[in-house]
């Protein structure tokens, strides 16, 4: 737990380096440009889908029936825009998590490693393609998960608890893969991640857990579809938390992961080191006795 803080601490110093600030700006411009667009082009074609859905199979009584039992009836008339915010939200995010992962991990690893482990040997265990690859496997088990518990979302205690563990999981997968592609050999990124899976789990949880914040701004959002000139301010600031709350998690697990590296491969020399000299000593009495 000392190392988690450490890389905490660390983490959280060097998130306000103008650099590290500017690396939220490209995503950010690129996921509003993309998803704005998208948006803009079919959101009212999603609207109508939940719309006419939610009138053939006379779901708005059923969820009229439920809001009413949490004491929440007034949400009735923003049932349609509200899930079609639920159901874009994650995978804005997941977009978001790929960018942060493929465009600036890369730069987040080469910023702590040249100013904070300049010894560290690079053996670049992973490329492009196969972080590309674990990526997209860790975000499709997590969509199959993500939609067998989405109607656990009007059930909001249960739902809070579920969603930061999700989010934590999938940040732990790929955000240790991505910190120790450019430094660990395969055989040691395994090594640690099975070694200090609980810690990398913790951090992925408490950044979990704050990502759920900017949940708020995007419901905020969706509570005020009529008015057109607040909605995409709501948006572009929960985008934009969100990836800040990315990168310092980027930062966190950069600076964690290559502890244990550099921790790891110190051990091992030691160890390779009193290996030899037993063997020079066991050589060494062998020779004496002939």
């Amino acid at each position: 737990m000392n190392a988690v803080m450490r890389a905490w601490a660390r983490a959280l110093a060097a998130q306000f380096r103008f650099k590290i600030l500017a690396l939220s700006l490209i995503p950010l411009f690129i996921s509003l440009f993309l998803w704005g667009g998208l948006m803009a082009w079919r959101l009212q074609a999603i609207f109508d889908f939940i719309q006419a859905y939610f009138s053939e199979h006379q779901a708005f009584a059923k969820a009229s029936d439920l809001l009413y039992s949490l004491g929440l009836l007034a949400l009735k008339t923003l049932i349609v825009p509200l899930l079609s915010m639920w159901l874009l939200l994650p995978i804005m995010i997941m977009t978001s998590l790929l960018f942060i992962g493929l465009m600036v991990m890369p730069s987040i690893a080469k910023h702590v490693g040249n100013r904070d482990f300049p010894d560290l040997e690079k053996r670049r265990g992973a490329s492009f393609l196969s972080s590309l690859g674990f990526s997209f496997g860790s975000f499709f088990l997590f969509s199959l998960v993500w939609v067998v518990v989405l109607p656990l979302i009007f059930i909001p205690p249960i739902y809070m608890l579920v969603q930061p563990l999700l989010w934590g999981w999938l940040t732990y997968r790929v955000m240790s893969y991505d910190a120790l592609a450019a430094f660990a050999s395969p055989k040691e990124r395994q090594q640690i991640v099975a070694e200090n899976r609980g810690s990398l789990l913790c951090i992925g949880l408490v950044a979990g857990w704050i990502g759920s914040l900017p949940s708020m701004l995007w419901m905020g959002g969706a509570m005020s579809m009529t008015y057109v000139l607040l909605f995409p301010m709501f948006v572009s600031m929960a985008i934009w938390v969100y990836l800040l709350i990315f990168i310092f998690t980027g930062l966190w697990y950069q600076y964690y992961c290559l502890a244990a590296l550099k921790a790891m491969r110190q051990s091992n020399e030691i160890e390779s080191d009193v290996k030899e000299n037993v063997t020079q000593l066991v050589d060494l009495e062998f020779t004496e006795k002939r």
